[in-house]
C-alpha cells in the first residue's frame, strides 16, 4: 500500500465543496468520517461518499458512528431507528444475545454499504459500571467482561459479514470514566491489576479486529501524566499486553479532553504510537494544522492499514426483512 496521509477527516456539509475537494486531493487522508450534519437522504449520502473517494482518487474508507440509540448518524425516516446497545441487551431473550447483536449489525452494515459507507465506529467494548458517564453508559453492551466480549464480537462479525470494517472503541477502556471526554479529561484511579482483569479484558479478547480507536483518558496507575491517546506507555500496553496489532486511530482530537493546538495534538498522538489521527468537525483551518503535523502513514502503519482494508469484503446478499423479523422475534419488546 502506498502511504497515504496519517489522517481521517470530516467535511462540513451535505455536499463536498470545490475547496474541500482540492484540499483532500492534496492532503490525501487515509479515510473520511461522516456526521449528522452530512446526512440528509440515501441518494445524497451516496453522492457525498462517491465525491470524497473521487477527491483522493481511490477507494478510501468512509467511516460513521452508527452504534444505535443516541449515537446514530443515519436516522429515520430513511434508516431504521435502533435501540441503544445496552437496552437491546436487556430486551433480548435469554441465550439469544449474540445472535440478536449479529443480526442488528448485519442489518446496519447493509444500510451503510448501500450509501457507500464501509467502516463503522463500533463495537463499543467498554464496560458500563456505576460511575460510567451518561454520555457512554447505554452505549455499552453490559456490565461485565464476558457479556461485553460476547456482544462486541457479534457486532464486529455482523459488520464484517456485511462488508463494513468494525472500529473497536475506546482502547483501552472508557467505562470507569465519570467525566465526558468531549468536555474534559477523565482520570481513572483503578489499579493496574483491576484494569487488566476487567476493563481491558474485552479488548484483549478482541485484539484480532482490524481497527480500533483510543480513549482520551488518563489511567493514573499506568501513566499519570498523559491521556492514553498521547501516551507511549499506554500505546505500548495496548500493543503488547492487550495484544492489539491492528490499525489504531485516535478518538477525535477536537475533543476538550486534549490540550494544545491541533498540530501539537496530532504530533503527540503519532509520537505515542497511534497510526492515524481522527479530526471530525470539517473546519478547514484545523484540518490544515492536523495534516501538516501528521505527515504520511509510517511503514508499520501502512502495513496495518493494508491488512485492515483487506478485510473489507463484498458481502453476500441478504433478505433484510427476514433478518429484521428474526431480530424482532428475539426481543421481548418485539423490535
Amino acid at each position: 500500500m502506498v502511504a497515504t496521509g496519517a489522517t481521517i477527516l470530516g467535511c462540513l456539509g451535505t455536499e463536498l465543496s470545490a475547496s474541500e475537494a482540492a484540499f483532500f486531493r492534496e492532503a490525501d487522508p487515509f479515510g473520511f468520517i461522516l456526521f449528522a450534519r452530512n446526512i440528509e437522504s440515501p441518494a445524497q449520502v451516496a453522492r457525498l461518499t462517491a465525491g470524497l473517494r473521487q477527491a483522493v482518487g481511490r477507494d478510501a474508507p468512509v467511516l460513521v458512528d452508527q452504534e444505535g440509540g443516541r449515537v446514530q448518524r443515519l436516522r429515520a425516516p430513511h434508516w431504521h431507528e435502533w435501540l441503544p446497545p445496552l437496552d437491546q441487551m436487556a430486551a433480548t431473550r435469554e441465550g439469544a444475545a449474540a445472535r440478536a447483536v449479529w443480526l442488528r449489525y448485519r442489518l446496519i452494515a447493509a444500510e451503510l454499504r448501500a450509501v457507500g459507507i464501509d467502516a463503522n465506529c463500533a463495537p463499543t467494548a467498554d464496560i458500563a459500571c456505576d460511575v460510567t458517564h451518561p454520555f457512554l453508559h447505554n452505549r455499552c453492551f453490559g456490565t461485565d467482561p464476558a457479556t461485553v466480549t460476547l456482544a462486541a464480537r457479534a457486532c464486529a462479525e455482523g459488520l464484517l459479514a456485511g462488508g463494513v470494517l468494525p472500529v473497536m472503541k475506546h482502547l483501552p477502556g472508557h467505562g470507569r470514566a465519570s467525566a465526558d471526554s468531549h468536555q474534559s479529561l477523565p482520570r481513572v484511579e483503578a489499579s493496574r491489576a483491576e484494569l487488566l482483569a476487567n476493563d481491558f479484558a474485552p479488548f484483549a479478547a478482541l485484539s484480532g479486529l482490524p481497527m480500533a480507536m483510543t480513549a482520551h483518558i488518563v489511567f493514573s496507575a499506568l501513566d499519570p501524566d498523559r491521556p492514553a491517546t498521547a501516551s507511549s506507555l499506554m500505546i505500548t500496553l495496548i500493543r503488547q499486553e492487550i495484544g492489539f496489532d491492528g490499525l489504531l486511530m485516535t478518538d477525535d482530537i477536537g475533543m476538550h479532553a486534549l490540550t494544545g493546538d491541533f498540530g501539537a495534538r496530532a504530533s503527540a498522538a503519532l509520537a505515542a504510537g497511534c497510526d492515524l489521527v481522527l479530526h471530525c468537525n470539517g473546519e478547514m483551518d484545523e484540518m490544515q494544522a492536523v495534516v501538516a503535523a501528521s505527515g504520511t502513514l509510517s511503514p508499520a502503519a501502512a502495513a496495518r492499514a493494508e491488512a485492515a482494508l483487506a478485510q473489507r469484503q463484498q458481502p453476500a446478499p441478504i433478505d433484510s426483512a427476514a433478518l429484521h423479523a428474526e431480530l424482532c422475534s428475539l426481543l421481548h419488546t418485539g423490535g
